[in-house]
């Protein structure tokens, strides 16, 4: 697909979130841009109710070329967001760009030659230079998710992301897994590639969320695992899990069958009776609803698609033809 332009970057300011000087941070990443003589546009994407954003960002288009505008009608979030600039973008590369300074900006050449042999490149702050507790939110997070779903990566966080404008095309973004995207394209098959980035200085803001942010953030977590681990095969979390409860429903009721046939231990008025019911039932109902997922995926399995094609190799003779 031929796009307008080699590259488009992509800015979201979010009306909950905090941001920097706008003109100065444009400037700083335009230098930088300039730097990798690639045909690019800016996009600002702003989400919710933010007059003063708007009209700096106006003042901005007015000296600048190539600069587009995505005002969003209420704050919607990262994702959905991240979702309008892409649709509003023409570029063949796709560049995110933080509305702070996360990132050294003279680290944007060089994540963006690194595309060349890959789809992804996401940037690792390292050495990281803010404080303990940004330092320990981050690695904790990296790892859980690590141990959820068997991925290296290190700074998930990171915003500054080059990819190719096809990932985008397969990957449809909502809620908040934009922050999970390396992760999505990863188990399509794209080849993401971590660097190594230069952390901003003023990149060391103390963040500590409100106990609803921590909360949405395991439910993600939770989502991301089942999402990807089991998408396609629903039946091995929902029927083990509940080949589990079952298991202890019923091994719980054969005890109490022990001791009332063999010990005389009355069952009246023994809430463990009515637990092991609900165990067995509970069992049962799980493993129906894998069952009924099963069914879905099969019914469904030819629309959904879930890895892409890298090359096609196609043998004529003695001669390789290969097709991409």
């Amino acid at each position: 697909m031929n796009n307008k332009y080699d590259l488009s970057a992509i800015i979201v300011y979010y009306q909950k979130y905090e941001f920097d000087n706008i003109k100065p941070l444009f400037e700083s990443y335009k230098a930088n841009l300039d730097k990798t003589n690639l045909n690019y546009e800016v996009i600002f994407v702003i989400d919710g109710n933010m007059p003063g954003v708007l009209n700096e960002v106006k003042s901005i288009h007015e000296k600048n070329q190539n600069i587009k505008i995505v005002k969003l009608g209420r704050w919607f979030g990262d994702a959905t967001s991240l979702q309008a600039g892409f649709e509003a973008s023409e570029g063949n590369l796709i560049i995110t760009l933080p509305s702070f300074q996360q990132v050294e900006s003279d680290e944007i050449p060089n994540m963006i030659s690194n595309i060349e042999d890959c789809d992804m490149v996401v940037g690792w702050r390292y050495p990281r230079i803010d404080s303990f507790l940004n330092n320990f939110q981050s690695k904790a997070f990296n790892k859980i998710v690590k141990s959820f779903v068997g991925t290296q990566y290190h700074d998930l966080k990171c915003n500054v992301r080059v990819f190719k404008r096809e990932i985008l095309e397969n990957i449809y973004m909502y809620g908040d897994q934009d922050r999970f995207l390396p992760l999505w394209a990863w188990r399509l098959g794209y080849k993401v590639k971590e660097i190594k980035v230069k952390q901003h200085k003023v990149d060391y803001r103390q963040k500590l969320y409100p106990l609803q942010s921590y909360t949405q953030r395991g439910l993600e977590l939770l989502s991301l695992f089942f999402l990807i681990k089991f998408t396609k095969k629903p039946i091995r979390f929902f029927g083990s899990s509940g080949l589990i409860i079952f298991s202890l429903g019923l091994l719980l009721g054969f005890i109490l069958f022990i001791q009332r046939m063999f010990f005389e231990v009355a069952l009246a008025d023994r809430p463990m009776v009515l637990v092991s019911i609900l165990l067995i039932v509970f069992g049962i109902l799980a493993f129906a609803i894998g069952l009924v997922g099963e069914l879905i995926i099969f019914t469904h399995a030819k629309d959904i698609k879930d890895y892409i094609v890298e090359d096609v190799y196609t043998f004529k003779k003695d001669d390789t033809k290969v097709i991409s």
